[in-house]
């Protein structure tokens, strides 16, 4: 089924001395508006790369990505970005780096109209005390909720989110989780995840789609999610089916691993054997 978002055969491919790396391989997905899906996979899967793509950041070698029946062809205004790090410019408050998309974004609206949506998003999520601090003097908190500020200021029809709570500490990471949470479920933006965190992925999502090993990554398994929105992690944690489909996500990453140590065994031994036969043949 036609989604609004369709991730079509996506494939990145570089060039190497060694010749050509296949990173990502008929990786296809769709999602419907307002959708929460997390990428979930081990380090170095393609996770950063299929979300970079989609966000037009990285070219894409093969397939293609349509969004709202527009196929993209690079970076813009419909897609906004958190990342692991907010790369907030630390001499300017708060309040002017979210400004700075704002002002991209609404060329045409009124000082006030601008003035009123940077101030509505960052009272959001809660630093109507800090609106004129310089972000080199927050926290990393603080920091990551002005980029999530900045990134719902701009309206975006989807929004990507590559590891946002990764830096932070547990009770910092759940209270942005649950902000996060609050805003997705109002304002319904389609919004695609990558996380390493499994517990993350069953509060987060509407979805998980388990990434393989890479190289030639793509769609190992799909999870669907049976929590109902709003959601409470209390009411999350209970639910009869919590603890069953985290140990399959569990189980698939660990099959991951299992594979991953297995190829590695197998590449040492014909390293040896190609070594042994050197020998005797010199």
């Amino acid at each position: 089924m036609a989604g609004f978002v369709e991730m079509f055969k996506l494939g990145k491919t570089y060039d190497t001395p060694h010749g050509p790396a296949v990173i990502v391989e008929d990786f296809s997905l769709n999602m419907q508006q307002g959708e929460y899906v997390c990428l979930l996979g081990h380090s170095g899967c393609g996770k950063s790369t299929v979300l970079t793509m989609v966000a037009g950041l990285n070219s894409i070698s093969h397939g293609g990505v349509i969004i709202d029946n527009r196929e993209i062809d690079g970076p813009g205004p419909d897609r906004g970005i958190v990342f692991q790090s907010p790369c907030l410019m630390p001499w300017m408050t708060a309040f002017e780096n979210v400004m700075l998309g704002v002002k991209q974004v609404y060329p045409h609206g009124t000082r006030q109209q601008r003035h009123d949506i940077v101030a509505y998003y960052l009272n959001l999520v809660g630093l109507g005390d800090s609106l004129h601090k310089n972000a080199g003097e927050l926290s990393q908190g603080m920091q990551q909720r002005v980029g999530i500020a900045r990134a719902f200021a701009l309206k975006p029809r989807m929004l990507l989110l590559d590891e946002p709570f990764g830096m932070l500490d547990s009770l910092t990471r759940m209270e942005l989780q649950e902000i996060l949470q609050e805003i997705l479920t109002r304002d319904r933006i389609t919004t695609l995840m990558i996380t390493h965190d499994v517990d993350e992925a069953l509060f987060m999502s509407d979805r998980v789609v388990m990434m393989t090993n890479g190289p030639r990554a793509r769609v190992g398994a799909v999870f669907e999610m049976p929590f109902e929105r709003p959601r409470e992690r209390a009411d999350v944690l209970a639910h009869p089916e919590y603890y069953a489909l985290r140990e399959k996500m569990i189980s698939f990453l660990e099959e991951q691993d299992h594979k991953k140590q297995q190829k590695s065994i197998e590449e040492l031994a014909a390293k040896r054997a190609a070594a042994a036969q050197t020998t005797v043949a010199s």
